[in-house]
């Protein structure tokens, strides 16, 4: 065991010898390991970090717990036909949905409504562009796990009397009122006054779309204002887990007997859920996440083709060390080992070396963009054990070369 052990010293201490004899080599040999383990590790970082960042940004659009109904909602991809479909099929849903479900959704904690349309909206001198209106019912702010910065909310009193109030996003408060206190202020909509009570936190951008470009309006004024026959959405929220798939069956169930649809007849709604969506996304992450890391992979094997033809290079230039050493009494194995040794240990630092600039990267990301890169330990490993094997793998057949060499013709090539 001691002599196993002073042996893989010596070897070590004699490829550390050889690498730092040759730096610059070294160095442009390690490139590839470099940037394949580095490659990897991002990819990883980047897949992991984009499914968080779309996760936690729908769960604060959403909310937990939560399922919509609404004309055309629907999961997964939808071909040309399935719209055709849908499009003669699908009902508009209205208010009077709205109440049927609050009755007969029994699981459901909160039952809301909610209509949007864009709207050009002027304030003085200023004008903000196609602005979400979104009319409302009050018990939205619980459902979608909305964040009031100041002020307050809609009440349903304001929602039953079709009161003239309203909510701003945040972008909305920043265009219209930067430096002042908007509530009590008062945001025409369609030349109506509507005062503002509430503004909301600020979410920031999703995709690089905005979606703190909004104002919330009671329902039933959104109706007075843009007309009562515009589809709404339905929005149900359990209070736990265990109950959210009975309500989403409970509703799905209310609504097709308010829609007199019986037996084998398909829904004429569509009904979305948190969970779905979240499924969604890992099924696309993952998707992704298939096809790019072969691809990266193949940079490991490229810079594992460098390492060999580096260590073809080492075995002819050391040949008369090789030769000296069997003379004296050095095994195969022993020299095999030797190289093989070499030939690892410039993947491994190329590995170390591989992982500080994938650490350097994400950093950067991560402070640049919203998405948090997130370096897992599973990638790591995968990078790791990879360029380990491919450092053994190239380092096969130098490593061959140099056992075979015949200690007479190699001495005498010195």
């Amino acid at each position: 065991m001691k002599r196993l052990y002073l042996f893989f010293a010596d070897a070590t201490r004699l490829a550390l010898q050889s690498i730092f004899a040759h730096k610059l080599r070294a160095f442009l040999t390690l490139i590839g390991i470099i940037i394949g383990v580095a490659s990897v590790v991002v990819v990883g970082a980047s897949i992991n970090g984009f499914n968080s960042y779309v996760l936690s940004t729908v769960s604060k659009i959403l909310g937990v717990n939560h399922f919509m109904i609404a004309q055309f909602a629907h999961q997964g991809e939808w071909s040309e036909d399935d719209w055709e479909r849908a499009m003669k099929r699908n009902k508009r849903l209205y208010l009077d949905d709205y109440e049927w479900l609050a009755r007969h959704c029994q699981s459901c904690k909160e039952v809301g409504a909610q209509s949007n349309t864009r709207y050009n909206l002027k304030h003085e001198s200023k004008e903000m562009f196609g602005v979400g209106i979104m009319g409302v019912t009050a018990n939205m702010v619980e459902i979608e796990n909305k964040t009031i910065a100041e002020g307050r909310f809609l009440a349903p009193h304001e929602v039953e009397h079709s009161s003239l109030v309203c909510v701003i996003g945040g972008e909305v408060k920043n265009k219209f009122f930067p430096d002042t206190d908007p509530i009590g202020k008062t945001l025409k909509i369609r030349e109506v006054p509507m005062t503002i009570i509430g503004v909301e936190e600020m979410r920031g951008p999703f995709m690089g779309q905005s979606i703190d470009n909004h104002v919330y309006i009671p329902i039933t004024t959104f109706g007075k204002l843009f007309g009562r026959r515009q589809s709404i959405q339905l929005h149900g929220k359990t209070s736990d887990r265990a109950a959210f798939n009975l309500a989403i069956e409970e509703a799905q169930m209310a609504m097709r007997n308010r829609h007199k649809l019986v037996g084998n007849e398909d829904d004429d709604f569509g009904i979305v859920n948190t969970d779905a969506v979240n499924q969604q996304v890992d099924r696309f992450t993952g998707m992704i996440a298939l096809v790019v890391t072969p691809i990266t992979l193949l940079s490991l094997v490229v810079g594992g083709i460098v390492v060999m033809n580096i260590m073809l290079v080492s075995v002819t230039e050391r040949t008369f060390e090789i030769g000296l050493g069997k003379a004296v009494g050095a095994k195969k194995r022993e020299i095999l080992m030797q190289f093989m040794i070499e030939s690892s240990l410039l993947t491994a630092v190329g590995g170390v070396f591989g992982l500080l600039l994938a650490g350097s990267i994400a950093w950067a990301v991560r402070i640049s963009t919203p998405i948090p890169m997130t370096i897992t330990v599973g990638y790591i490993l995968l990078a790791l054990l990879v360029s380990g094997g491919i450092g053994m793998i190239a380092g096969i057949y130098p490593a061959f070369k140099a056992s075979r060499l015949d200690p007479i013709v190699a001495l005498s090539k010195n």
